[in-house]
């Protein structure tokens, strides 16, 4: 089955990374569904029944986004809170939706590497900042299978916490190889 990849980024026209990561992704149709919340809904107003049949009808689920505020931008959070409804993505009458499908996190953060760790600028790793995400599937018996991550450099030309510092080619491309090997090894 294919894999649906939920982009919820609020400006990938301006994206360097994200964007990079779309229109690879998109070179495959027979095996992702890219999905981008923020050019479905504008509104923010989400198809519910929608996003759920969506889910339900690929294999693999891997959400991807830029690190806002350590977290995720606004219209996944309002995806979480709509779609991963009592009786469909937890909880009994076919509250089993998510259970043993495989999920995975693609985040881009704005900041270096070694400012996500406990002797770093915040203290955390990016790991420890996700772990919502972790435990929110894992509530849902999803087969919750980490993160993929592109590391940016805050306050440099180009970067700031919520979106990825704009990469060198080189970089570029090698993240986006490594990501497409990332989600194509959650078999």
């Amino acid at each position: 089955m294919k894999t649906l990849v939920i982009v919820t980024h609020p400006s990938i026209e301006t994206s360097v990374i994200n964007k990079r990561w779309v229109e690879e992704l998109k070179k495959y149709p027979e095996k992702y569904t890219v999905h981008e919340l923020s050019k479905v809904y504008p509104d923010g107003n989400i198809d519910v029944e929608k996003e759920q049949k969506l889910v339900e009808s690929h294999g693999n689920l891997v959400l991807q986004f830029p690190i806002y505020w350590f977290s995720c931008p606004p219209l996944l959070k309002k995806w979480f809170d709509d779609v991963l409804a009592y009786g469909w993505a937890y909880g009994s009458n076919g509250g089993d939706k998510l259970k043993n499908r495989k999920v995975a996190l693609v985040v881009s953060a704005g900041i270096k590497k070694e400012d996500y760790s406990e002797n770093g600028r915040y203290r955390y790793t990016l790991e420890q900042i996700l772990v919502p995400f972790e435990t929110t599937f894992l509530y849902c018996n999803a087969d919750y299978r980490s993160f993929f991550a592109f590391y940016g450099k805050e306050n440099e030309p180009g970067g700031n916490e919520e979106e990825e510092n704009e990469p060198g080619a080189i970089e570029s491309e090698k993240s986006t190889q490594d990501y497409l090997n990332f989600v194509d090894n959650l078999y």
